[in-house]
């Protein structure tokens, strides 16, 4: 059976202005994904599937493929508004994707085993695919199992801008007890980190918080789940037609509290660094090539 590994790479890059799944990061002209597939390669993953508009497929293919290990098979699943469940066609003018849900479901017809899900702009670290993979095989024969490896909070900030994360709580077996997708999260001149979505001021929040980084284990149970709870969403006149999104760390406190869902929370002594902003770019640049130089990792394209 695969270990899989489903790569999220189809978001539009607004903060970033552009698509900063394929810059160029690395000292050698390395992009953030060659990292991920290199080091989930060295943790036993043998299949990669990358989830990405069609236009896309062609700089994917010249830029990624000649920097994945021989032994990692590779598919491709397009996040397209033809591949919205329900025959939903969504209303004139928007082209803004419907979320990290739907980025999952465009990939159901080339997964059928536990798969981890990532996104294509962010550092992980080796660690964290270790502990990823073991998951992955302890899911098998499971259904409506997940797990997540989780960050803090204080290690997931920018210093250039507010960010978006999901604040998890677990219980005493260590498993999620609920996760809340957080918008406006940044770091202030006092050293606070504090929620600005609703107050300029912000709400300050504990920076030993545990996030998702979006590093989900799944099941191809949540196919069916996720797929008719984004029906409902897609359907449902609340939010902005043109800018409302479906989102992992919600469907998965959804799922947890509707479906009985139990999530394994794992800590990992990984580093996670990423790319918002386009000035977060310098500081990752600079991170990567420390990695380099200590022998962490050779050129990679």
């Amino acid at each position: 059976m695969y270990t899989t590994l489903l790569v999220m790479a189809a978001g539009m890059g607004s903060r970033f202005g552009g698509n900063k799944q394929i810059a160029k990061v690395g000292p050698n002209g390395e992009l953030l994904l060659h990292y991920s597939i290199h080091d989930a390669a060295k943790a036993g993953f043998d299949k990669v599937v990358f989830v990405i508009k069609r236009a896309m497929e062609a700089d994917f293919r010249t830029l990624l493929e000649g920097g994945i290990p021989a032994s990692v098979e590779v598919h491709y699943a397009f996040q397209e508004f033809d591949s919205l469940p329900g025959g939903f066609t969504p209303p004139e003018g928007r082209v803004k994707p419907y979320g990290t849900v739907h980025a999952v479901l465009a990939a159901k017809d080339v997964i059928n085993e536990p798969f981890a899900v990532i996104n294509a702009d962010d550092y992980y670290g080796r660690d964290a695919f270790v502990t990823m993979a073991e998951s992955l095989r302890r899911m098998r024969g499971k259904e409506n199992a997940a797990s997540m490896v989780a960050y803090c909070l204080k290690n997931t900030v920018s210093e250039n801008g507010a960010v978006t994360r999901g604040v998890c709580e677990k219980d005493e077996a260590g498993n999620l007890l609920r996760v809340t997708e957080t918008y406006g999260i940044k770091p202030f001149p006092d050293g606070t980190i504090r929620d600005i979505h609703h107050d300029e001021e912000g709400v300050v929040l504990n920076p030993e918080a545990l996030v998702s980084m979006n590093f989900w284990g799944l099941t191809p149970w949540f196919f069916r789940a996720a797929e008719r709870d984004l029906i409902d969403f897609l359907q449902s006149r609340e939010g902005d037609p043109m800018k409302k999104e479906c989102v992992l760390p919600v469907e998965i406190d959804r799922l947890m509290h509707n479906d009985g869902l139990t999530v394994e929370v794992m800590q990992t002594n990984a580093v996670w660094f990423g790319v918002t902003y386009l000035a977060d770019k310098e500081y990752v640049a600079e991170e990567l090539r420390k990695l380099h130089a200590r022998g962490v990792y050779t050129a990679l394209v």
